[in-house]
């Protein structure tokens, strides 16, 4: 792969990561550009600009695949709030992001869910948007 090419590609992914997650992916790759500039690199080069950019799944869609892994995964609260920023940004409401976190509680368990949703409160206060409505 050229330079050119390899260029292309990383501006490419961060228009996309720009479009879906907003300044809180772009500071997510800035944060690390000074400790690992391959990883910073390849989110957007790869996980954006080929994955992301994908057209079988919506970015509503993607949001909500990427949401309940994150939860199940546990420990990635920063993430997950990067990710509730995206949800947000493409379309989802907060009461499908919360009850996306709730499904997940079935399948990764109470303390994992507990913590994307604290993490999504975090969000939803962050952009004026408590309470969130219930059913």
């Amino acid at each position: 792969m050229t330079t050119d090419d390899r260029r292309e590609r990383f501006e490419r992914g961060m228009r996309v990561l720009g479009r879906i997650d907003g300044e809180a992916g772009e500071r997510m790759v800035a944060a690390l550009t000074d400790v690992s500039p391959e990883l910073a690199h390849q989110i957007a080069a790869w996980g954006f600009a080929e994955i992301y950019s994908r057209p079988a799944l919506e970015p509503r869609d993607r949001q909500l695949v990427t949401l309940g892994m994150l939860t199940a995964l546990g420990g990635c609260e920063p993430e997950v709030e990067v990710h509730v920023n995206a949800a947000l940004n493409v379309g989802l409401t907060p009461r499908q992001i919360v009850e996306a976190l709730l499904h997940a509680a079935a399948y990764c368990g109470f303390p994992r869910a507990i913590n994307a949703t604290l993490a999504a409160k975090r969000v939803f206060a962050e952009r004026g948007l408590l309470p969130v409505d219930a059913d």
